[in-house]
């Protein structure tokens, strides 16, 4: 035994094995998406293979970390209470109902808890899109207490989804009227087009709205709704399917810059 031990971690969805010294210092890792083992030293590659033996799946490559890009060093450089990236799918919801639950009992569903179950479902629709080339950063806050649910980065562009609750509904829509059920229309989508011109502003890029639906039982949309996509839950991962916009440098240039909270403090 060489005495090194691996320690598993998992990050926004993916599996690093860290190799750590006696004393816990650590001395490689294994990327298994990348399928790289990376080593801070060259003087115990031998040992390093050896610890990762069992976990090794497939061909690898060997040697020192890859030098960041400008986007990764902005990223190591950006404080932690600005860095959006760790925000869950409702984040803002999820606070708001962690200082306020409300009562233990009332007539009607907290509406809070529909509008959150809303955003989890469509924000778990787009993390399953990382591994695609696609980053999203949820509950952006915009200035006047405004936030835009989710924000998708990637070879396609941007795009500012609003989500919208409407399980065992029918929806209509009438640019710019949104009609859920019986109630009385609201010009909701006025409000979308507005938070991805405020997207545009701050990121300095064309960033595409869009309306999610959760859960309806049927939607009407007689006339395409100028410049907004209309599209359900189960629908929001066809946006990944658009590309050629953007190159990876772009899209890692414009994370970073959406996942830092000052980005959006001037617009």
């Amino acid at each position: 035994m060489n005495g090194l031990r691996v320690i598993p971690t998992w990050r926004h969805g993916q599996e690093r094995l860290y190799v750590c010294l006696p004393d816990g210092r650590n001395i490689a890792w294994y990327d298994r998406e990348a399928g790289r083992v990376n080593l801070l030293g060259e003087d115990r590659e031998d040992d390093v293979l050896r610890a990762l033996g069992p976990f090794l799946t497939g061909p690898v490559t060997v040697g020192p970390p890859p030098v960041p890009t400008p986007a990764e060093l902005a990223r190591l450089t950006l404080h932690p209470d600005d860095d959006l990236a760790p925000n869950r799918p409702g984040e803002a919801l999820l606070v708001a109902l962690d200082r306020d639950p409300g009562p233990a009992r009332r007539l009607r569903p907290d509406p809070r808890r529909r509008a959150l179950e809303a955003e989890q479902t469509v924000g778990d629709a787009l993390d399953r899109l990382d591994g695609a080339g696609w980053h999203a950063v949820h509950s952006v806050p915009l200035p006047g207490g405004s936030r835009i649910h989710h924000l998708l980065i990637g070879p396609g562009g941007l795009f500012a989804l609003h989500t919208l609750y409407a399980r065992k509904q029918r929806v209509t829509v009438t640019d710019p009227m949104v009609t859920l059920g019986r109630r009385e229309p609201t010009a909701l989508l006025r409000g979308v087009r507005a938070d991805a011109d405020r997207a545009s502003y701050a990121l300095t890029a064309e960033v595409r709205p869009v309306l999610a639906l959760v859960g309806p039982t049927a939607v009407s949309v007689p006339a395409a709704p100028r410049e907004v996509r209309v599209l359900t839950d189960l629908e929001v991962q066809t946006l990944a399917r658009q590309g050629g916009v953007l190159k990876p440098a772009d899209v890692e240039a414009l994370h970073a810059m959406a996942r830092d909270r000052n980005t959006w403090t001037r617009v």
